[in-house]
């Protein structure tokens, strides 16, 4: 019997990270399909960027309210409507016929992955206790890149051959049958794997009020703010780097999409592995190993990404672009720990709704949009990426930096209480 009960976590990991994969398969499919459906609908850069925003607007906007659920109500059934109806929104984008129908279609894609983004870390975080942690979100968040990819090439395979509505209806189907494993997993309670559990549920206050709450967490703060500069980063990044490589490079689409798809896999996956799980060893031995891993992350991303928009060699552009998604990705599995770990147990669904409303908000709602806009007005999408994404890198880096010293600090000022 406890050989079985030792099961559940990890099996419960695999079904979520499973359909973590799917959700991010179904979130980048836009952007590998983006020349067709532009042509088709006859939209300019600044209108198929809307179309990323959208999804967004469904994603960060609904966010609090799964997260207020979310510490209060079985996060089982949350997850699975969540799961069921970003499948069917993604459906309903093959069939739409005009521009409003597909932006109200990707905002309703949003609403669904909301439930599932917010909720199901905390899930996991209860699972494993604080030296298993960071491993295991490492292990769910592996399905960012791996997801990503599949959606950028399934999506450019599908649009070349079949077309781009067939691209999303073929991904949106298999959400509403993998819903079905979530139902027969057991939930932990909150806090099942820290310390002291019951302590931390005081620290939750009633109502609405836990999100001015985690204001008072000065970690957790400057933590969200350079993840939201590089969210704003990597929004537009993912948005329109298939279509700088076929537009200022000359690639063909399915070309461009598999080269994008399958170094995203690769470099995403190893990045975020190697990222978490050193990260973990790091955060061992001195406490600290966590915002290293953020800031070196970002320090040196930026630099790497403008050099990725600027050579002029295919060959050397497309090296850059690889090394500029692995350094990018070594910061995603000890960003979300930190996350759910600088704040009490009772509040992680809270912290993570908090943290999935202000990156989007301020950061990858408006960077495809940006991009898309800075595009039309100069007529050249390459310097539109050059002005906008390095920036925004460097002011992560500068965050995360902070954090690093103010990390060490705290870890300083505890050591001293101690002894």
């Amino acid at each position: 019997m406890n050989e079985k009960k030792s099961l559940w976590p990890v099996t419960s990991l695999a079904v979520l990270t499973g359909l973590n994969l799917l959700d991010y398969l179904d979130r980048t499919i836009l952007g590998s399909v983006l020349p067709p459906l532009r042509e088709e609908l006859h939209l300019s850069y600044e209108q198929a960027g809307t179309i990323g925003t959208a999804f967004m607007l469904g994603y960060f906007l609904t966010s609090p309210i799964f997260g207020y659920l979310g510490d209060r109500m079985p996060r089982r059934w949350l997850i699975a409507a969540g799961v069921l109806v970003w499948s069917f929104g993604t459906l309903m984008s093959g069939h739409a016929s005009a521009y409003v129908s597909l932006l109200c279609f990707r905002v309703l894609v949003g609403f669904g992955e909301a439930s599932f983004g917010t909720i199901s870390p905390g899930w996991i975080a209860d699972l494993f206790p604080p030296g298993r942690r960071n491993n295991a979100i490492t292990v769910f968040y592996f399905a960012i890149p791996v997801g990503s990819a599949i959606g950028y090439l399934f999506g450019g395979w599908m649009a070349v051959h079949y077309g781009w509505r067939a691209a999303f209806l073929g991904a949106g189907y298999p959400g509403l049958v993998l819903a079905g494993p979530l139902f027969f997993l057991r939930e932990p309670p909150r806090g099942a794997s820290d310390a002291t559990p019951a302590a931390s549920a005081d620290l939750r206050p009633a109502g609405w009020r836990v999100y001015g709450t985690l204001l008072k967490f000065p970690r957790y703060v400057v933590l969200v703010a350079g993840y939201t500069a590089q969210t704003f980063a990597m929004g537009g990044f993912q948005l329109w780097a298939p279509s700088f490589l076929v537009e200022v490079h000359h690639m063909k689409l399915d070309t461009a999409a598999f080269f994008f798809s399958a170094s995203l896999a690769a470099s995403g996956l190893v990045a975020t592995l190697a990222g978490g799980f050193t990260a973990t060893r790091w955060q061992r031995k001195t406490g600290v190993g966590y915002a290293w891993i953020l800031a070196l992350s970002a320090l040196t991303t930026a630099p790497m990404a403008f050099l990725a928009f600027t050579l002029t060699s295919l060959t050397a552009a497309k090296v850059a672009l690889v090394l500029t998604m692995f350094l990018m990705f070594l910061s995603t599995g000890p960003v979300n720990t930190l996350i759910l770990e600088t704040v009490p147990a009772s509040m992680r669904a809270s912290s993570m709704a908090a943290s999935i409303f202000t990156i989007h908000l301020f950061g990858d709602l408006w960077s495809p949009k940006v991009v898309g806009h800075l595009a039309d007005r100069w007529g050249n999408l390459q310097r539109a990426v050059v002005w906008t994404l390095p920036g925004a890198l460097i002011v992560g880096a500068l965050l995360w930096t902070c954090l690093v010293i103010w990390t060490k600090r705290d870890l300083s000022r505890t050591r001293a209480v101690e002894s």
